[in-house]
């Protein structure tokens, strides 16, 4: 819409002449997406992008709309005939669409405050929510149900957590046939790495070739877990891939992580993906290129508009590595990138960032390769330094030495967790500290006082005809969603009351939502299965430094869920007392490292053997 209706000039005449015209980006302003995405599935029954809404000049919608084509066809009205409707009957008959907008204004404002009839929690809302995803789960391919397929990584997460606590081998197959499915597919780069957006068919072949960075970060995470779970070397290796894309293509000189790259190069979709067998042959050499061809099902058919998007599909040694291989990837991936340009977004967004911070933490915690330490320290760093202003508030967005202020429940909540990350992957006290002064922030600025949950919009953001709450949990967790993890796992972490009282009033505010289709709020869950299961607090006071390196291997080597792990020398107890209230109640024992483990508050004897440690955090 972009190229054939508002660079057109009949178009862009005719809106000048009667219109003020904005284009929003609704990366950069989320909160105006969400009110007036609204409006139109409310008037229209549905929504997308891109939105098209036309208002009153208080921000009252009188009509609502996606995508609309320069010129009227096939029953479809066109942009031009809109604009002169809408204009006659402005200059005829206003009062009725003023009318007509404050009316639907009312209606909005309304329907956004109603709260849900209170839901009684239990393990029923976890078991909805898994069995709709075991009856949509597509055994031959893997992921939920039809093309197109998203990847949706926090239902992967839900399903992993799930098989966790129920020890369900069905869910777990779910889970490793899914990522199994997208590795294989077309949606993951095998020249370049990374993922793709979705897939536009059912077997993850065909990509929307463009690659968004909170998708990466996001399936990172499950690899990760899933790798923890499974000890499987692949995914370990898809981890090491998609990171290693991510620092080469998608991280700026200081730091900070770009948005996204295009799906287009020269106008194209897709071309600077896909390759012919003989342009394989002719960089590769006769043999060689042939090899390549077969292990990528690279033919002369094609399957992509008659060229091909290398893919692992019917290669039934997706798993194994091939060194031959590796070095023939590195080839084709220089040729790649001399032969066409992919346009990059390089906005640096704080949610987005703070997502795939998440990502390289867990990557050091599991993985311990120093390069992910550093590129987790030196995202937060650029996010200090350039979205957080001497007030401590947060931005949304830099780009070009620019920011743009007035952060998003968003902002901080994925902040928030990327510090929480951080402090689970050092045990350094002062990411905790720092997450602790910004979830109190978060919830000055954000909490609903009166229905409860967080509001998308800060109390001194800018007025839009009402602040919106996002809790719908689709290719990206909502603010809301970790918000509430975020609160949980603090609350465990510092023993602060008002966090555990809060995250009890968020997992409510939920409770009335979510009921009738949990499935759609996965991310929630994982904050809501701790109140539905046990949970525990490790507290390891340590003699010395030496010992916190054989903790870390120790707490690597599983998947441990509904587990917060606190981990201190004696010389940092005064220290972290500032943020942790319980911790001056702990102490060693015989003057040895020793650790204390609590289940649901209750605490067992402390034990200064670690075989022992060993034994009970991995037989809960």
């Amino acid at each position: 819409m972009a190229h054939k209706s508002f660079e057109d000039a009949e178009v862009a005449e005719a809106l000048n002449k009667d219109f003020v015209c904005i284009k929003v980006d609704r990366e950069e302003r989320p909160d105006i997406d969400s009110v007036y995405m609204s409006v139109a599935q409310r008037l229209t029954g549905s929504g997308g992008w891109p939105l098209t809404i036309i208002m009153t000049a208080e921000q009252k919608p009188f009509f609502a709309g996606t995508y609309f084509p320069k010129q009227s066809r096939y029953g479809i009205k066109g942009l031009l005939d809109i604009l002169t409707i809408v204009t006659t009957k402005w200059k005829n008959n206003k009062d009725e669409i003023l009318e007509s907008s404050s009316n639907i204004t009312d209606i909005i404002k309304k329907q956004e405050n109603i709260r849900g009839e209170k839901f009684n929690l239990s393990k029923d809302i976890i078991e909805t929510a898994k069995e709709t995803f075991r009856k949509s789960f597509d055994k031959k391919y893997g992921g939920f149900g039809k093309s197109p397929k998203f990847p949706q990584p926090s239902n992967i997460m839900f399903l992993m957590k799930y098989y966790e606590l129920e020890d369900d081998e069905k869910v777990l197959e779910i889970v490793e046939k899914t990522l199994d499915g997208m590795y294989r597919g077309g949606i993951f780069d095998h020249i370049g790495f990374g993922f793709s957006r979705y897939s536009t068919d059912d077997k993850w072949l065909v990509p929307h070739f463009e690659k968004m960075l909170y998708d990466n970060a996001g399936l990172v995470i499950c690899y990760i877990e899933a790798y923890q779970l499974t000890k499987k070397v692949i995914y370990k290796e898809v981890v090491t891939k998609t990171l290693d894309y991510i620092l080469r293509e998608m991280t700026n000189e200081d730091g900070g992580f770009y948005s996204a790259q295009d799906a287009d190069s020269e106008g194209e979709e897709g071309k600077y993906y896909v390759f012919t067998p003989d342009e394989v042959i002719s960089i590769l050499g006769e043999e060689a290129g042939k090899n390549f061809n077969n292990y990528y099902d690279i033919t002369k058919r094609g399957n992509f508009e008659g060229k091909n998007i290398p893919n692992l599909i019917d290669n039934e040694n997706y798993f194994e590595t091939d060194e031959n291989i590796e070095i023939m990837i590195n080839r084709m991936y220089e040729y790649r990138l001399k032969r066409t340009k992919l346009h990059k977004d390089d906005k640096i967004l704080t949610s987005w960032n703070g997502m795939m911070i998440v990502a390289f933490a867990m990557a050091y915690k599991v993985f311990g390769d120093e390069k992910y330490l550093r590129a987790s320290e030196n995202a937060l760093r650029f996010i200090k330094k350039n979205l957080i202003g001497e007030d401590n508030k947060i931005g949304v967005r830099y780009r070009d030495g620019s920011t743009l202020e007035n952060g998003t429940l968003d902002d901080y909540a994925f902040y928030i967790w990327a510090l929480i990350e951080m402090y689970e992957a050092t045990y350094e006290i002062h990411y905790l500290k720092r997450a602790v002064k910004f979830n109190d922030k978060m919830i000055k600025l954000f909490w609903d006082n009166t229905n409860g949950g967080f509001f998308l919009t800060s109390n001194d953001s800018e007025s839009l005809i009402y602040r919106p709450k996002e809790v719908y949990d689709g290719a990206m967790a909502s603010g809301n969603s970790v918000a509430a993890l975020c609160l949980v796992i603090l609350s465990k972490l510092t023993g602060n009351i008002k966090f555990e009282e809060m995250s009890r009033k968020q997992i409510d505010f939920y409770t009335n939502i979510i009921s009738e289709y949990p499935s759609g709020y996965t991310f929630a869950l994982l904050s809501i299965m701790y109140e539905l299961y046990p949970s525990r607090e490790v507290i390891c006071i340590l003699k010395n430094k030496e010992d916190i390196n054989k903790l870390k291997k120790l707490i690597k080597s599983k998947y441990l869920p509904n587990t917060v792990v606190v981990v201190l020398e004696k010389t940092e107890l005064d220290e972290a007392s500032e943020v942790i209230e319980f911790i001056k109640n702990y102490n060693l024992k015989d003057d040895k490292s020793t650790y204390y483990i609590c289940v649901n508050k209750e605490c067992e004897l402390p034990i200064t053997n670690f075989a022992e440690l060993e034994k009970k955090l991995f037989n809960f």
